[in-house]
């Protein structure tokens, strides 16, 4: 069994402070991952529209969303103007792909992309994506190869993307096992990973998960199903700041 590690960037926060102290912990470690970055504007306080979704006040109230993100994130996008991630963290992101981990695409913009791609159309969905590929080409010089969507949030027209623009493979949605898409009988050729365990801020404050047992839960899933390869996804902003001893304790095993 192998387990890939997915590591969702989504706040210019996440990839200023959360990202260096992964590359130092996966380091010190041995291990491997894959970065997959938000290039355009941080907007995160406009995912505050969510707060009319059935469940998320009681995920905000388990996770510490104000510790992980900080009020100066949180406002970005409504009382503050979105800083441009790719342009103000590019050193960041470069040290990166330096120190040999896989870099790829997550977004554009993460709220536009997570709370709009499935309603939008064909030329929205187009738009966003090339400017995250542009970007992360400014930035590192060359084709981004995986793209990993934002939220796991798809629509068709971003399928198709993924093989005419010219990625590798994906990391898209959650799912049990590799896959070729299918949709609608229409075959998609970019491969999927999908994300197969569930993440720490979906465990912690239910059935009994806290920030001291919760590693050992995800432990004892890979250990249920040894011939599984696994994908987990981590966040800069958790895993990479106030989660990051539960996440050594995961790599300790």
């Amino acid at each position: 069994m192998s387990i890939a590690l997915k590591v969702d960037v989504d706040t210019l926060r996440g990839t200023r402070e959360g990202v260096p102290r992964l590359v130092e912990t996966l380091r010190r470690h041995g291990a491997g991952a894959t970065f997959l970055f938000s290039l355009g504007p941080d907007h995160t306080g406009r995912a505050i529209r969510r707060a009319l979704r059935p469940g998320f006040l009681r995920k905000v109230g388990r996770t510490s969303v104000l510790e992980h993100y900080g009020l100066t994130t949180l406002l970005y996008g409504t009382v503050l103007p979105g800083p441009d991630i790719g342009r103000r963290a590019r050193g960041e992101m470069l040290a990166v792909r330096d120190a040999g981990f896989e870099v790829g695409v997550h977004c554009w913009d993460h709220v536009a992309w997570q709370d709009g791609v499935a309603q939008a159309d064909a030329a929205w969905t187009l738009a966003e994506m090339s400017r995250a590929i542009e970007r992360f080409a400014e930035v590192f010089g060359e084709p981004p190869r995986v793209h990993g969507a934002a939220g796991w949030q798809m629509n068709a027209e971003a399928l198709r993307l993924t093989q005419r623009l010219g990625f590798d493979y994906a990391s898209d949605c959650r799912g049990s096992r590799p896959f070729l898409p299918l949709w609608n009988a229409e075959p998609v050729h970019c491969p999927q990973f999908p994300t197969t365990l569930p993440t720490l801020d979906e465990l912690i404050g239910l059935d009994g998960h806290t920030v001291d047992n919760v590693a050992e839960h995800l432990l004892s899933l890979t250990a249920a199903a040894p011939e599984q390869d696994q994908v987990f996804t981590l966040h800069a902003e958790l895993e990479g700041q106030k989660l990051l001893p539960v996440f050594e304790r995961m790599l300790h095993g």
